[in-house]
């Protein structure tokens, strides 16, 4: 059996959000076209405490973008983003919310950011999603969503480690890109690790 992921489609991420990635609102029809060739769509959430330590603004004299080393994992500071129950958590005006069965929510923890749908950055935690695919019969699992070089890339290199053909579609996926060629490069590294990108 197949599902769909969808991978923080959420307002902060899209134009004018707090995390924005530009032409993020194009993933969104992308999306929409694709659940009904699925029996089952997960979405993933980024649903940050409102103090969470991956923000710039929890680390006086740090700025947006600095990469800092945080319990022995390198860590991007970020702006304030997807807070729990905030307008910027919600996901995006028009997806298609009657067509997603189950939302596993991430980043919960304040002291640890989780860019994978399926574990916290330092595979401590898993969020459930692994189990909840296993639950149904799933073998292969197809991402859009948000962001190409980190989300995107971290749940799919998750996702092929832990067994399930795993396909990225590129249409359906837009980046943050704080380095020029970030985005190629995240690509590069799902297609090493065997992950298709179609």
């Amino acid at each position: 059996m197949k599902a769909l992921l969808l991978i923080d489609i959420q307002n902060d991420f899209l134009p004018g959000g707090a995390l924005a990635v530009v032409d993020g609102d194009q993933v969104v029809p992308v999306a929409n076209r694709f659940m009904s060739e699925f029996p089952l769509v997960v979405a993933t959430q980024d649903w940050h405490p409102r103090n969470h330590r991956s923000f710039a603004s929890q680390h006086p004299g740090r700025q947006v973008g600095e990469v800092i080393d945080w319990d022995g994992l390198e860590q991007v500071l970020w702006p304030d983003h997807c807070v729990q129950g905030s307008s910027g958590a919600k996901f995006a005006p028009g997806l298609n919310l009657d067509g997603i069965d189950h939302v596993i929510q991430k980043g919960t923890d304040v002291h640890i950011d989780s860019y994978s749908g399926f574990f916290d950055n330092g595979h401590r935690k898993s969020t459930g999603l692994e189990q909840l695919l296993h639950d149904h019969g799933v073998k292969e699992v197809h991402l859009v969503g948000l962001a190409t070089d980190y989300c995107i890339k971290f749940t799919a290199l998750d996702a092929v480690s832990l067994g399930f053909k795993t396909c990225v579609v590129l249409e359906g996926i837009r980046g943050v890109e704080l380095s020029p060629g970030d985005c190629a490069k995240a690509i590069e590294e799902m297609l090493a690790a065997g992950i298709e990108i179609v």
